[in-house]
This record gives structure tokens, C-alpha cells and sequence, in this order.
């Protein structure tokens, strides 16, 4: 489940604080300052203040201690003010396949206030980032080259990377999250993890709830849910887009036939009528392609994530259906390129092939297929990539009630974990609760006061929470014409 840089983008304790540092041994208490003081100064893509730098090693294989090692790239953002209280803020990231490194972007705006007292941890999961990154420069652009040529490339680059891939997993990966904890000398931790990395962290709180103090999961996996297998979600989505069109006087007056063009535009893809001559957006070159249907059905639903995109989509889908391919070109290349890294196709193949792939079946795929305009693309090729990585079906377990409390955030608009997400994962906590943001996409810590609300929940995790600004966030006009979007 990707994130953009600001869009993808890619998703906190007073009166307990003075208790919990009590609790601990004056060892644990006073080690996470020295280890970070120990940490090397850093500059990273994404932040302009110097933030502190430490790798952590790991056993590749935990069944193995003693085997290969794996370095787990930790970035630290320390509190403003000090002594900080113990329990730091650790940021887990989504794809699967984005670096907690990737996020640094929104620390500043998102996890400021938090940062007033806390430590900031950024992980860079095992085959990401900094964490010996399972990629290739060739998977760039993967979605814009036919899918044989695409199977093509990821063979020869899962080949040359020769990774045990096995060793690249969520529970190893939680594993990691407690080793980096214990290597940093903190007690306990409280975790933020948008998109897969709320599927992270619900795995670290059953594997180590004592060292859990408070979950935030926004955009949240439940553990029902199946990567890739989003159809029929992504298709509300865009429904509930078509529909808030209609209902727009200005938007349902320039498109009045909106649904209708969507579809003959899908037909021409589909069709392979679509060919685009253009200069690259980026580097000027001409182009001429094919446009496949992975890039546009990829570049449809990745719009659906946020409201600001999403409000062009009438204005991309009208100018297409009338032969100007030139907003819709922009559009495809800017959320690539806004991005501060790519997300590892390996870690991701690696992760869905052993836990997600093995729970899809014929029904789930037909189901997809009739059910969206994606017609179970991903699920139809992702499945046949799983060879080259070659990795064990994950054992499925039934959830362990997690005991931490948890504060859940949904987009209403989200189309791939929308707020019924959020209510499956909930039957598996104890004291969780939910906030939807009604006019919020796929993960909404960046929006209107929810900064602050993230400083309040960790001050106070049993304390009522009052969301109610989180329906003061108002909707983005949509855009009408190439000037941008309407007031």
C-alpha cells in the first residue's frame, strides 16, 4: 500500500510520563540519551535540520542468531526538550516497500508538537532505504512497459539482488523494531504506522505488548485484508467521486457526462488505442508509447488517495476523453517524481508473496475482477512474480487481542483502507478507538489539527479524545480547467 512525498506519502503523555519513568531502571532510563549523543549527526533527503544516525544489526534469520547480519538504518529526531520523556515516538512507514526514512518529510509539519517532548525514531525496515534496499534503477517506471517486458525486469532484478527473500517478512520485521528499542536503551515505546505500517505495528504489539505503550494506525490494515485485493474499494471511491461531481454545480456543470467518459476512456486504453507522442515531463525527451493500461489504471486509484489529486480527476479524465493527453501525462510522472525514493519491489514481493498472495483464491479474484475498473490487474500479475523471490507461505495465525491503547484514524474518501478497515482491526483491541475524517484520504496525521490531536492522545492515551476539528477540514474544490482547482 504505497505513500507520495507529501501525499504518498506518503502516517503524543504528561500525567503518565513521571509513573513510567519511575518504573524503569535508572540504566534503561538514562541509556537512550547516551546511545543518542553516541549516534552520528546526519543530513537526510527530506529534512533540513541535522538529525542523529545509527545502524542497528540484526540476525538475518532469527531462527539463526548467529547467521548474516542485516545493518537497520535508524534515524532520530531528539526532542526539542530535554531530559525527553522515555517513551519516544517510533514511525513506521507503508507500502510495503517505503523507508521510515521516506517520511521524513512530514516531521516537521506532522510530528512536530509530538517532537516537543519526544524522540522521533524513523526505521528504515529490513530492505528498505538505507536498510540494504531490495530495488533496481531498471524498475523505474515499471507500470509505463507492457506486462511481459515487466515480468522481464523483475526477474533479471530479483536474479542480480540474489537475497534470501524469505528472511524479508513482517514478523522479522518486527523483531527488528524491538531490537532497535533495546539497542537505543528505551522502556517503553509508543508507535505510529500508516498504511502496511499499521500491519507493522499490530504485529510488534503481539509479539512484544509489554514494550507497547500507545499505537496510532492511520489508513489501517485490518488483518483480513489482502494487499492488492482493494477492487472493490478503490471502485467506491471513485463512485463517491463521481457522485460528489454530480452534486457540484460547477463540477457536474463542466462534466455533466463524467461517468460516461471515464468509461470510453478505460475502452480505448484497454484497447491499446491510446498512443502518446510527448516531450518527458522531466527530462524533455521526446516519448513515444503506448499508453498501458497498468499506468493508467495505477495513476487513477494513486490520485484517489489524496483530496487535492483526486479533485483533478473530472478535469484529467474530461481532457483524455477529448485527445488532450497532456494533464493526464503530468499527472502520471509528478507522483513518481515527488516522491523522495522509490518503494523495494523486493521487500514488497517478498512481504505480499508469503502473506497475502497464499490467502487469495479464484472466487477472490472473479470477485475483484467483476467488482472494479481494475479488473484484478495486480491480482492477475503480481501472483506470477512470487517465483522469483520464491518464499515460504506465511503461517496464518488468529489475532491476539492487543492490549495497548490504540488510536485509529480513517479517511472517509480512502480507497484502499477505508474506515471499515479500521472497524475489522478493531475487534482485535481492547481499548482502541476511531476517528474518520470525513473529507481525508489515505492517511490524514498531516491534515487541519491532527498534529495536535497526536501530541494529546500520547499525553493522555486513556483520556477521551475530542476530535470534533477533524470535521472542520473542508473539502478541495475540484478542478474545472488547466488553471488548477476552484475556490
Amino acid at each position: 500500500m504505497n505513500t507520495k512525498r507529501e501525499e504518498k506519502a506518503v502516517k503524543y503523555l504528561l500525567a503518565f510520563a513521571l509513573p513510567i519513568l519511575l518504573a524503569l531502571p535508572p540504566a534503561v532510563a538514562n541509556t537512550a540519551a547516551t546511545s543518542i549523543e553516541q549516534a552520528r549527526s546526519c543530513h537526510l533527503p527530506g529534512h533540513e535540520a541535522p538529525l542523529r544516525c545509527v545502524k542497528v544489526g540484526v540476525p538475518l534469520d532469527y531462527r539463526r542468531p548467529t547467521s548474516d547480519k542485516v545493518d537497520i538504518h535508524v534515524a532520530i529526531a531528539p526532542a526539542f526538550r530535554q531530559p525527553a520523556k522515555p517513551d519516544p515516538l517510533f514511525i513506521l512507514a507503508g507500502g510495503p516497500g517505503q523507508a521510515g526514512s521516506d517520511l521524513l518529510q512530514i516531521l516537521d509539519r506532522t510530528f512536530r508538537k509530538v517532537r516537543a517532548t519526544r524522540d522521533i525514531v524513523f526505521i528504515d525496515q529490513r530492505g528498505t532505504g538505507r536498510s540494504g534496499k531490495l530495488d533496481c534503477e531498471s524498475t523505474k517506471s515499471l507500470d509505463e512497459r507492457p506486462l511481459a517486458e515487466q515480468e522481464r525486469i523483475v526477474a533479471a532484478c530479483l536474479r542480480d539482488l540474489a537475497r534470501p527473500y524469505a528472511a524479508y517478512n513482517t514478523e522479522n520485521a518486527a523483531r527488528d523494531i524491538e531490537r532497535v528499542r533495546s539497542a537505543l536503551g528505551y522502556g517503553q515505546i509508543n508507535i505510529w504506522g500508516g498504511s502496511y505500517g499499521t500491519r507493522l505495528a499490530q504485529a510488534y504489539a503481539r509479539l512484544f505488548p509489554a514494550s507497547v505503550r500507545a499505537l496510532t494506525l492511520d489508513g489501517v490494515a485490518s488483518p483480513e485484508q489482502i494487499i492488492f485485493a482493494w477492487g472493490s474499494d478503490v471502485q467506491s471511491s471513485l463512485d463517491a467521486l463521481f457522485k460528489q461531481c454530480e452534486q457540484d454545480r460547477d463540477c457536474g456543470g463542466a462534466f455533466p457526462a463524467l461517468r460516461d467518459q471515464f468509461k470510453a476512456v478505460l475502452g480505448r486504453v484497454n484497447g491499446g488505442a491510446v498512443k502518446l507522442d510527448f516531450p518527458h515531463p522531466r527530462t524533455a525527451a521526446r516519448i513515444q508509447m503506448h499508453l498501458q493500461p497498468t499506468a493508467f489504471l495505477q495513476t487513477i486509484r494513486a490520485a484517489l488517495y489524496t483530496p487535492d489529486i483526486r479533485s483533478r480527476i473530472p478535469f484529467l479524465i474530461d481532457s483524455a476523453d477529448k485527445g488532450n493527453w497532456s494533464p493526464f501525462i503530468a499527472q502520471m510522472h509528478a507522483l513518481a517524481d515527488m516522491a523522495l525514493s522509490t518503494p523495494s519491489l523486493g521487500l514488497m514481493l517478498s512481504v505480499v508473496c508469503a502473506e497475502d498472495v497464499p490467502r487469495l483464491t479464484p472466487a477472490t479474484i472473479a470477485q475483484e475482477e467483476r467488482a472494479s475498473f481494475l479488473a484484478a490487474i495486480e491480482l492477475k500479475t503480481i501472483p506470477g512474480w512470487c517465483r522469483y523471490v520464491d518464499v515460504p507461505a506465511a503461517r496464518p495465525a488468529a489475532p491476539r487481542t492487543i492490549e495497548a491503547p490504540a488510536l485509529l484514524l480513517s479517511g472517509a474518501l480512502d480507497p484502499v483502507t477505508p474506515p471499515r478497515r479500521a472497524e475489522e482491526a478493531m475487534k482485535y483491541m481492547k481499548r482502541a478507538r476511531h476517528v474518520i475524517v470525513r473529507n481525508g484520504g489515505h492517511i490524514v496525521s498531516t491534515l487541519g489539527c491532527a498534529p495536535r490531536l497526536l501530541r494529546e492522545f500520547l499525553d493522555r492515551p486513556e483520556q477521551p479524545l475530542d476530535a470534533q476539528c477533524l470535521n472542520d477540514i473542508p473539502p478541495i474544490g475540484f478542478q474545472l480547467g488547466a488553471a488548477g482547482p476552484q475556490p
